[in-house]
């Protein structure tokens, strides 16, 4: 029984690119590509469909990289703000029970 391992390997973008034109241009199909470069087919059909979507031939409503990219910076701004508004909820609560006292 051999045991994965839970670290994923990161490719550069111009890796990922290339292997996306590769794909995109080959007779090969996707899996024998992913076999050629050493990567999984799932990673491979992800890339290609991502850069699919990213020239406009995806389904509609799919994001961007630009848009997902956008959409994860929002996300992590809420949460700062989340954080900061409880604080400051905190804070005035905390200064309301000190000036009635």
């Amino acid at each position: 029984m051999s045991k994965k391992s839970n670290t994923s390997k990161r490719y550069s973008a111009e890796f990922k690119r290339d292997a996306v034109a590769l794909a995109l241009s080959s007779e090969k199909t996707v899996t024998e590509v992913a076999r050629d470069l050493g990567v999984s087919p799932e990673g491979l059909r992800g890339w290609v469909k991502q850069a699919k979507i990213d020239r406009g031939e995806g389904p509609a409503g799919a994001l961007t990289s630009d848009e997902r990219e956008e959409l994860r910076r929002v996300r992590r701004e809420l949460a700062e703000v989340k954080k900061a508004n409880e604080i400051l909820v905190k804070a005035a609560a905390f200064f309301a029970k000190e000036i009635v006292k």
